[in-house]
């Protein structure tokens, strides 16, 4: 078993403690296959069993109360963090949580250039925000029914793609994605801008372009909610702090 057996109610100290038996629970300690797995992550692994990698819970929790640290730092500062998760365990979860702390997010397919192309991508996202303004204000009542129904077509597909982001100002700060494997394009253009990534990464994944690599199991529901609660929750934290 992994570490965090035998100290599964231990809880790691600091700001952000974290309760290993949580971890454990939520099966934030299931690697992938063996045969599947980036030697990058062997610091992090303890044993295998069943041809499977099993992370070492004390280690993760330590690299999960670094980068809930970090993200609260950055919010203290009025810095923006953006959450990030496209596959389908994680879209509910990272919507919930990133609108409860009130935090953007991206959790349908990602916009190509969001940060190396911010400029041009902005002007999507004006113009969602636009059209959005003018449909509450009643600017297209005296359309013809079939133009509004070309309005609020167009309105729901840049929903789709950019409600999420609608807030944002300019490029994010930081920013934190469930999967690095599935949002390699995204890791590429943070690493293309310099914004720092904090991240789930899984036993398959490369945590090298990762500032803040959170060690664990990436695919279970569980798991996903809770990493993703309480890196929201640290967000909110800062955000609370910067604004007294």
């Amino acid at each position: 078993m992994p570490k965090a057996d035998s100290a599964a109610v231990t809880i790691l100290d600091g700001k952000f403690p974290v309760d290993l038996k949580m971890l454990l629970e939520a099966g934030c300690h299931f690697g992938h296959q063996a045969q599947r797995w980036s030697p990058k992550m062997k610091e992090y692994i303890y044993t295998e069993r069943n041809g499977v990698h099993i992370f070492d819970l004390v280690k993760s929790g330590t690299k999960l109360q670094e980068a809930a640290q970090y993200v609260y730092d950055l919010a203290k500062q009025g810095k923006i963090v953006l959450f990030v998760g496209t596959k389908r365990q994680a879209q509910e979860i990272v919507q919930e949580e990133a609108i409860a702390v009130n935090a953007p997010f991206i959790t349908t397919r990602w916009p190509g250039g969001l940060l190396t192309n911010w400029e041009q991508l902005k002007k999507s996202i004006d113009k969602l925000n636009s059209m959005k303004k003018d449909m509450a204000e009643g600017k297209y009542d005296n359309y013809t029914k079939k133009e509004r129904v070309l309005l609020n077509r167009e309105i729901s597909r840049l929903e789709r793609f950019f409600g999420g982001v609608a807030a944002l100002k300019t490029v994010p700060d930081a920013l934190f994605i469930v999967d690095v494997g599935k949002e390699k394009g995204v890791v590429n253009e943070a690493v293309a801008k310099k914004v720092p990534v904090v991240a789930m990464v899984d036993t398959n994944s490369d945590p090298t372009p990762v500032a803040f690599p959170i060690p664990v199991n990436d695919d279970a529901v569980r798991s996903i909610k809770l990493v993703v609660h309480f890196i929201a929750e640290a967000y909110r934290e800062g955000r609370s702090a910067w604004q007294k």
